[in-house]
């Protein structure tokens, strides 16, 4: 017995002088310099690990949680609906001072067609507020050191949505052989996928009564570099032969115009444009001996002020 307290004596001063000497050289090992992929990991007895004793409060994993409750997101009223998208007041804009005005020359342009040379030209302006305008509209052509056709359009402009303006007005034909005075009604604006479309119904003397529709389209190639077709149509109403008019489809007209924008307010094309006569209008201009259809290289210069 006394053999055996005198063995646990010397093994417990034992431990007490190796084991500070163990711990101050392990704290001064270098951990960055051993390779723990060499390491047999497969060999761990993780089964033997007790996963129970681990502090996990103490290692961070408890501070995510929080006392204050989350607010879900508050649904979305009539309120809020309304403030978000507020209707436009016509009224109050009516009554704005503030007077602006355009002038826009879409087309002035110089043609070589198949059956001779000349120049042609289509302008607009406006004078007014964002809901009552002036408007003044014209288009000509020239051939051989002549007018062949010019018209000017004194219009008023109301605007009945964000997008769309009635019109009305009179309109004067300039033609050497066919000056005539027509009344016009009609409508103009951007149509969806941003067609500008522009449809107009003249009342003439004799009751003749003829409309022009005409649709526009901008491509984007770049910032800069536009291309615009453009399709234009005119019917008529009854067939007057001492004015080369037929009823129904008179004439269509369809161009591309590819332009360079080197401004806004400053753009010279080039392009394409086709026409031709139909109908009644048809017979009479081939009766005259003139030309039924014809196929032009335009080109010219876009400005706006």
């Amino acid at each position: 017995m006394s053999r055996t307290l005198t063995r646990c004596s010397l093994s417990v001063a034992l431990l007490m002088i190796i084991a500070p000497a163990w711990a101050q050289s392990h704290a001064g090992m270098d951990h960055s310099k051993m390779d723990h992929s060499k390491m047999d990991h497969s060999k761990m007895d993780h089964a033997t690990m007790d996963h129970a004793s681990l502090d996990h409060a103490a290692m961070g994993h408890g501070t995510h949680t929080t006392d204050l409750p989350r607010e879900p997101i508050p649904e979305v009223t009539d309120a809020d609906r309304a403030a978000a998208f507020p209707s436009i007041d016509h009224g109050a804009m009516e009554h704005a001072p503030d007077l602006h005005s355009l002038l826009l020359i879409n087309r002035l342009e110089g043609w070589d067609g198949k059956h001779g040379t000349g120049q042609a030209w289509e302008a607009s302006g406006w004078v007014g507020s964002n809901i009552n305008r002036l408007w003044l509209r014209s288009e000509g052509e020239r051939s051989g050191g002549r007018t062949d056709a010019a018209d000017l359009e004194v219009l008023y402009g109301r605007s009945v949505s964000p997008w769309w303006d009635v019109l009305v007005g009179v309109k004067q034909d300039f033609r050497p052989a066919d000056s005539r005075t027509w009344a016009a009604f009609g409508v103009q604006g951007l149509a969806p996928y941003k067609f500008e479309t522009s449809a107009t119904a003249y009342v003439g003397e004799g009751g003749q009564v003829m409309a022009t529709a005409e649709v526009e389209y901008e491509l984007l190639l770049t910032n800069r570099l536009i291309l615009q077709p453009l399709v234009e149509a005119t019917v008529a109403a009854k067939d007057e032969q001492e004015h080369g008019i037929g009823s129904g489809l008179n004439k269509v007209e369809a161009g591309l115009r590819l332009r360079y924008e080197f401004s806004r307010r400053f753009a010279p094309y080039i392009g394409i444009s086709h026409e031709r006569m139909f109908g009644g209008t048809a017979d009479y201009h081939r009766a005259a001996g003139e030309h039924l259809r014809d196929t032009r290289w335009v080109a010219g210069v876009r400005v706006w002020f």
